[in-house]
């Protein structure tokens, strides 16, 4: 058996420009992958049209490319994968995991308890649709499911779905795929190996896994990174007024990203130097200095 080269991944959402949250995600994601001699490959999470920024997708890949960043093959959109999300339904109605529930928002918060990520759905509509009701959203049978996998930053993972978070939406009310069934489709279409994002992320990492072993998908590797926030604790966001990543002077925001996440100091390479500061920073990085924290503040 031999092994499979090694490729990671950066998959933002164009609802706005970078920012320092982003850099961080993007640089850890880049150097894990290319320090161990693999590919790094861009997707763009654009399935939610309502949240998305008109000319953010192309923004971003130019930010990209003025820091630096160097993808392999072309940039895979979500937008443009309708069948693939179709197909991975089918198969989980196949295999009896998936079902249609016609609750509404404020009917699973009115009959529900708080979950890791937010109310956990009480299993209204597992034997069926009430009298009356139609279908709104297609949700996932969890069925006691529990995950156990090691984070290779913030160590062994347990999670019991169904008392946590429920049987989950694969597609939403308003007809979009939903973020966990998207995730784990295009994740096997590219042959990602390994996952480096942030920990705001950690508590989606079981339902993904479980729909990949119903799916019959592989499993990749997990690095949740500290995720930056503000001087108030709140994730930086769109939403909380996060500066947007300029294009000028990228190493000095670079540096900053390898500070936060414990590599630095990495030799003076000038403030000019791209190709220097990826040189140095390939050849520092190590995984294990990396904070072991779900949320770090950004020292702005």
């Amino acid at each position: 058996m031999t092994d499979r080269k090694v490729r990671g991944r950066f998959a933002p959402s164009p609802t706005g420009p970078l920012h320092f949250g982003s850099l961080v995600a993007a640089v850890g994601s880049y150097l894990s992958a290319r320090s161990q001699g693999g590919e790094w490959l861009v997707r763009m999470e654009d399935l939610d049209p309502q949240r998305e920024v008109k000319g953010a997708a192309d923004d971003i890949l130019r930010t990209l490319d003025a820091y630096g960043f160097e993808w392999q093959g072309d940039v895979l959109y979500q937008s443009r994968r309708r069948d693939a999300y179709e197909d991975a339904l089918a198969s989980l109605r196949r295999c009896g995991a998936l079902y249609p529930c016609g609750c509404t928002r404020k009917e699973i918060a009115d009959s529900s308890i708080a979950g890791i990520e937010g109310p956990v759905y009480p299993g209204t509509c597992r034997s069926g649709l009430a009298a009356g009701r139609s279908a709104r959203a297609l949700r996932v049978r969890t069925d006691n499911a529990v995950i156990d996998f090691e984070d290779r930053v913030q160590g062994r993972q347990h999670a019991a779905i169904e008392r946590e978070i429920g049987d989950f939406v694969a597609r939403r009310a308003d007809g979009f795929y939903a973020y966990q069934l998207a995730v784990v489709v295009d994740d096997a279409e590219q042959g990602i190996t390994e996952i480096v994002r942030g920990a705001d992320l950690l508590a989606s990492t079981a339902c993904q896994i479980y729909l990949q072993r119903l799916l019959g998908l592989p499993t990749p590797g997990y690095s949740h990174l500290p995720a930056a926030v503000n001087d108030q604790g709140e994730k930086l966001s769109k939403q909380t007024f996060a500066k947007p990543l300029a294009r000028v002077r990228p190493v000095a925001a670079l540096r900053q990203a390898l500070d936060f996440l414990g590599q630095g100091p990495l030799p003076d390479v000038g403030e000019s130097s791209l190709a220097s500061f990826w040189a140095a920073a390939m050849a520092a990085w190590d995984e294990k200095r990396i904070p072991r924290l779900r949320t770090l503040r950004c020292i702005d």
